[in-house]
């Protein structure tokens, strides 16, 4: 038995009062209204309603630890990044790390394993895995569907995942940038709850007064906060927040109490602002999450203030985890699983025969995953095209890891890079081999060094090398959120000296391989025009 006092925020009857909680075996036994002087506020703890815990390069039990010491209790977990590696065992991998800690992760099912089928992944997941995956009551809910053209045109094997779901009676999670008129409609109609992937106010108008819930995505690269916050106040009721991707640097600093923050200093009503954090995600994903009520689990925090919700104390289930900057999550052992099967490349393998006068060439977007697709002047000696630092065009490929295949060669914009190249096996969603870089040697060597480590993000100069390695699926780290945190922070300085000039960029780097978001992406198997959803041709005849 453990009494607790407080300014006790009531998001459901929008008031504070001062009051004492008593806990009582994991349960919050009562809620009293009593007279003291305690300032610190105590409210249901911070639910993240979309991420890849994969993207912050921990497994579960390291990102629990820091997620704790922002106020996040409890997250909406989409594990197809370790799918698309390993499939059902990957996923398996990630419920079994996640129960051994306190913190509550809540995996869904993923429904796009390959993204799609004009890239190599390392597994398959079809409509029966996700039978025998909606079956088991750890899987909330069907992961996001970002096969949105499979619902458009009936594809059988789609329809069969979202009717497997609706079987389980459990929700069915969407991703359809820019999808608009009859298409969205039929896509909401097919079943398909919510979306994180709006990039406009008039796109997420449309699909919240079509039914659908809206989440407001500020990740390490994709950021939609400014485009859609002004939608909260009135349709605080269906819009949640979430990170989607965070890199390991920046879940030490932040995680959804700084879109708290921000949305109470743009002037929003405080409990429209923790509708959307911590109730709007247990009620639509019928969490088991406690929401500050009597009988409900004891997961709340403490918070300094409502304005920058510094967390001074998180509990779950009536458990201490952090308590005035001490994370009390304990260590987990666990096995490395991975599936690296490429060979060392040579020089060659990334030379591009051509005579062409024009290209077409990716150009990478800071704080988007889309890109536009650009017609430039070619570059071109000894019959090889070759990168432009002047007009910041620069050489990418997509190596398969999977089996030894010849390299995918395109062109990218806006990466900036004067010297060296960078090269990462964070490549979504397949998590193929993907580097960007200002000569066919400077690749080489960044690809290789990925493949001699079976994993990891990395830079080259002609004189340096540094490599973040990633032995888990090659994914994710082995070791703690301030060790990765740190080398990860020291290799994104390395990438800008060499003159990467985005925020984010092995962030942006990681998205040039998904195809299933427009416009011009790069797979292992070739240049991929997004909009019309078909490979396309480098070269332009």
């Amino acid at each position: 038995m453990k009494t607790i006092q407080g300014q006790i925020v009531d998001i459901p009857n929008q008031r504070i009062f001062s009051g004492e909680i008593t806990i009582n075996l994991g349960k919050i036994e009562s809620i009293l209204e009593t007279e003291h002087d305690v300032k610190q506020y105590i409210l249901p703890g911070f639910v993240d309603a979309h991420i890849h815990i994969e993207s912050s390069m921990l497994v579960p039990s390291e990102f629990a630890k820091i997620a704790v010491k922002h106020g996040t209790v409890s997250t909406v977990s989409d594990p197809h990044e370790i799918a698309n590696v390993l499939g059902v065992k990957g996923v398996e991998f990630m419920i079994e790390n996640g129960k051994q800690t306190p913190f509550k992760f809540n995996f869904g099912a993923p429904s796009c394993v390959p993204a799609t089928t004009f890239e190599s992944a390392g597994a398959v997941i079809n409509s029966d895995d996700i039978k025998t995956l909606m079956a088991n009551p750890d899987i909330k809910y069907l992961a996001e569907m970002m096969n949105y053209p499979g619902v458009l045109f009936d594809d059988e094997e789609v329809l069969k995942k979202i009717a497997w779901a609706k079987h389980f009676n459990k929700p069915v999670d969407g991703h359809a940038p820019g999808l608009r008129g009859d298409d969205v409609t039929k896509y909401i109609n097919a079943g398909i709850s919510t979306d994180h992937e709006c990039f406009t106010y008039d796109e997420a108008l449309e699909k919240l007064q079509k039914g659908m819930k809206i989440l407001i995505r500020e990740g390490s690269a994709a950021k939609n906060f400014d485009a859609l916050i002004d939608l909260l106040p009135e349709h605080f009721q269906n819009m949640m927040f979430c990170s989607d991707d965070k890199h390991p640097d920046d879940l030490l600093l932040n995680h959804i109490n700084a879109l708290c923050a921000r949305s109470v200093a743009n002037n929003i009503d405080v409990f429209k602002v923790l509708q959307a954090a911590c109730i709007n995600p247990v009620k639509h994903y019928n969490l088991d999450v406690g929401l500050l009520q009597k009988g409900d689990a004891a997961d709340f925090i403490i918070v300094e203030d409502l304005k920058d919700f510094k967390t001074l104390q998180t509990y779950i289930n009536g458990e201490l985890v952090f308590d005035n900057g001490t994370s009390l999550v304990k260590h987990v052992t666990f096995e490395n699983l991975n599936n690296f099967n490429t060979e060392i490349k040579t020089i060659d393998d990334f030379k591009v025969k051509s005579s062409t006068k024009q290209i077409r060439v990716i150009e990478a977007l800071e704080g988007q995953l889309v890109t536009n697709q650009l017609i430039e002047e070619a570059t071109i000696q000894n019959g090889n095209l070759v990168s432009n630092t002047d007009t910041d065009i620069l050489k990418m490929t997509v190596v398969n890891r999977y089996n030894n295949d010849v390299p995918a060669l395109a062109f990218i914009k806006n990466f900036g890079l004067k010297e060296g190249a960078i090269a990462s096996s964070v490549g979504h969603d397949s998590h193929n081999i993907i580097a960007v870089g200002v000569s066919d040697e400077a690749i080489c060597k960044a690809v290789n060094l990925i493949i001699k480590n079976k994993g990891g993000i990395c830079a080259v100069s002609d004189t340096d090398q540094q490599i973040v390695s990633l032995p888990v699926a090659g994914i994710m780290s082995d070791k703690n959120a301030e060790t990765i945190g740190h080398a990860y922070a020291e290799l994104d300085a390395f990438a800008k000296q060499l003159g990467a000039t985005l925020n984010a960029p092995y962030m942006t780097l990681s998205f040039m391989a998904l195809l299933v978001i427009p416009s011009l992406k790069l797979s292992d198997k070739g240049l991929f025009d997004g909009g019309k959803f078909e490979f396309t041709s480098l070269d332009i005849l």
